[in-house]
């Protein structure tokens, strides 16, 4: 899943949102609400469309689906899905952009707990921490909190709705991902005297997969060759950190 950092609309394209969101909900009072077919009615309007543009602007230059980050973002999906809720179906904070394949996996899988969605917001979360990578099988799978000592809620309840851990291709591209990374840190940990830009752009261009996140901040900083770069060359490690994550 990616980290995603949401940007502003155009000032023309949010007041035509708020305006249809304002249709919906009377159209919700009077009991006269067909929520597909409003949808679909707005889908090709200019306020839509730059919505979309603005989702793939968010996604970066491969435009990758804001949960799987494997497959190339297709369409606008509800975070909180419009059918349920309604109040939200226009709402720019709910609008991600997501591939074919998790739209529809996801699609009719609704979580709540205490008026909370249970599934991972990669607009307003750090996925990585609620979710942890397996080099070994390729798999995403919830992490392991230490302080509840209990696998996170949001995390499984995550991995649960997309399947994260259960498709194999999905489980392939990280794989092919991590090795690449690993081969450029592994180079670097040879060298005497590593050069932090070169190696941060390095990762960056590997990284198809949005791994560094889960690299620097989650559970990967423990795993080799990560932690031997961290241990042996700390100064390396903190540029590199701060470069590709802002910490």
């Amino acid at each position: 899943m990616l980290r995603i950092v949401r940007i502003d609309l155009p000032r023309a394209t949010q007041k035509a949102l708020e305006g249809r969101q304002e249709k919906v909900n009377e159209q919700r009072a009077a009991g006269t609400l067909n929520t597909e077919k409003v949808w679909k009615g707005a889908r090709q309007t200019k306020s839509l469309k730059t919505a979309l543009s603005t989702l793939k602007t968010m996604a970066g230059e491969r435009e990758r689906c804001m949960y799987c980050g494997d497959s190339h973002g297709t369409d606008i999906e509800h975070f909180w899905p419009k059918t349920p809720c309604p109040e939200r179906m226009f709402r720019w904070p709910n609008l991600l952009l997501c591939c074919t394949e998790c739209g529809r996996i996801k699609v009719g899988r609704f979580n709540v707990d205490n008026g909370t969605e249970m599934m991972v917001d990669p607009t307003l979360d750090d996925p990585w921490e609620y979710l942890d990578f397996d080099p070994d099988t390729g798999n995403i799978a919830a992490r392991f909190d230490t302080g509840a000592n209990d696998w996170s809620p949001r995390g499984m309840k995550t991995v649960e709705v997309l399947q994260l851990d259960r498709r194999e291709a999905l489980n392939a591209g990280y794989q092919k991902t991590w090795r690449r990374l690993r081969t450029r840190l592994e180079a670097a940990i040879q060298e005497a005297a590593p050069n932090p830009a070169v190696l941060a752009d390095a990762l960056r261009e590997a990284d198809d997969h949005r791994l560094l996140g889960w690299c620097f901040t989650g559970t990967g900083r423990n795993v080799a060759p990560l932690s031997t770069l961290r241990q042996q060359h700390p100064g390396v490690w903190n540029a590199c950190e701060q470069a590709l994550t802002g910490n």
